[in-house]
């Protein structure tokens, strides 16, 4: 099963085990853990589920699609690794992956 380390706001880290399948989002929501949002409940279309996801860990997802590209345009404090949790999907080839939670108003 698929494991993700997820940074929190906070600095502190949460190690997750998430079935494939699911997504990063997935994950997070079931575990409650702080900074993503997922209002739109994993629909692509509200970006609270905002995440920063680098060097190997990005690797192991596809391209984002351009709907994703679309709300991650406009999103504040967005960077060139700025993905959707809700559009991470694990796959069972996935060990482990770091998402860092972008800091919102919210957190």
């Amino acid at each position: 099963m698929p494991t993700v380390v997820y940074q929190l706001p906070d600095g502190s880290a949460s190690s997750v085990d998430v079935p494939a399948g699911q997504t990063v989002m997935d994950g997070s929501v079931r575990n409650n853990l702080p900074g993503i949002v997922a209002e739109c409940g994993g629909s692509c279309s509200c970006a609270t589920c905002h995440v920063y996801v680098e060097g190997a860990s990005a690797a192991a997802f596809g391209e984002p699609s351009m709907e994703e590209q679309d709300l991650l345009e406009y999103l504040e404090g967005a960077r060139p690794c700025s993905r959707l949790a809700c559009q991470l999907v694990l796959n069972p080839d996935i060990d482990t992956v770091t998402v860092t939670v972008a800091q919102s108003d919210g957190v």
